[in-house]
C-alpha cells in the first residue's frame, strides 16, 4: 500500500528488476463500537477525534511493497493502546466503565496492476490481515463495582480490493485503496483517500482520510469496532 506515500518516486532497485519502498505512516484515528468479555455486560466505546491525545497511550504504524513490473508483494502493520471511559447499552447501573484496548493488524498481500499508464496506476489486490486484540475492562459504582476482567483474542481474515493512484500534475495526486473480506471476523473493511504532493524524486507527503472495520465475536468476546480519520505520512527514499 506505499501508494499512500510515494507512488511514483524512485525507489531502491536492485540488480534482479525488483524495488522496494518502506515509510511510517500517522493515523489520528478515533474510535467507536462495542467490546465485551465472557461471563460481562457489552460495553460502548465512544472515543472521539478530539480525545486522541488524551486516550491515545501508544502508537505504532508502518507500510512497505516489495515490485517487479506489474507484479506486487505489500505489507500494513498498525499498533494501538487505547484507554476511554465506556457505557452499558444495556443499562446496567454502574457509575462508570473503563476499557482498555491493545489492537495489533498486521496485513500482507499480493497486487497485480491491471493499469499501468504515465499518469496513474490500479492494482487489484488481495491479502490476509492478522489480529490480535486484547481488552480490560473494569466497572466502578453499581453491582458490578470493583469488577474488572482481561481477555484476549486473535484471528486471520482475507481482504480482496484494489489500491491505486492517479497524476494530476507531476506535482500533485490522488491516491487510495478498498478492502473489504472476513474469515475470523464476520466482517472486515478499509478504505483510504489522499492527496498526494511529490516534492522530488526521493520524498513525498500524503494528507488523507482512513476508516477501517472490524466485527469479531466469539464466545461472548465481541470487538466490534470502526476507526477513522485523517492519515498522514511522509516517504523519504535512501
Amino acid at each position: 500500500m506505499t501508494s499512500l506515500l510515494n507512488p511514483d518516486a524512485k525507489p531502491i532497485e536492485t540488480q534482479s528488476g525488483w524495488t522496494f519502498t518502506f515509510a511510517p505512516y500517522l493515523w489520528g484515528a478515533s474510535m467507536s463500537g462495542d467490546m465485551a468479555q465472557f461471563g460481562l455486560p457489552q460495553v460502548h466505546v465512544d472515543a472521539g477525534f478530539g480525545d486522541i491525545f488524551e486516550n491515545l497511550d501508544f502508537a505504532m504504524m508502518a507500510i512497505g511493497e516489495a515490485r517487479y513490473d506489474r507484479f506486487s508483494i505489500f505489507g500494513d502493520i498498525m499498533y494501538t493502546k487505547l484507554s476511554n471511559d465506556a457505557d452499558t447499552p444495556r443499562g446496567l447501573i454502574v457509575n462508570n466503565v473503563e476499557v482498555t484496548s491493545k489492537t495489533f493488524a498486521g496485513l500482507l498481500g499480493v497486487g497485480y496492476s491491471v493499469l499501468d499508464g504515465p499518469n496513474g496506476r490500479l492494482d487489484v489486490v488481495g491479502g490476509a490481515r492478522l489480529w490480535s486484540v486484547d481488552t480490560n475492562i473494569s466497572f466502578n459504582g453499581g453491582i458490578l463495582d470493583g469488577v474488572s476482567e482481561d481477555d484476549s483474542a486473535t484471528w486471520v481474515d482475507a481482504l480482496a480490493g484494489i489500491k491505486g493512484d492517479y497524476f494530476f500534475t507531476p506535482k500533485v495526486f490522488l491516491t487510495g485503496w478498498g478492502l473489504v473480506g472476513g474469515g475470523g471476523a464476520d466482517i472486515d473493511w478499509d478504505v483510504m483517500a489522499g492527496l498526494g504532493y511529490k516534492f522530488n524524486e526521493t520524498t513525498s507527503a500524503v494528507a488523507g482520510y482512513r476508516a477501517l472495520g472490524v466485527n469479531y465475536r466469539d464466545d461472548g468476546f465481541i470487538f466490534d469496532a470502526v476507526q477513522q480519520g485523517p492519515i498522514l505520512g511522509l516517504a523519504i527514499r535512501f
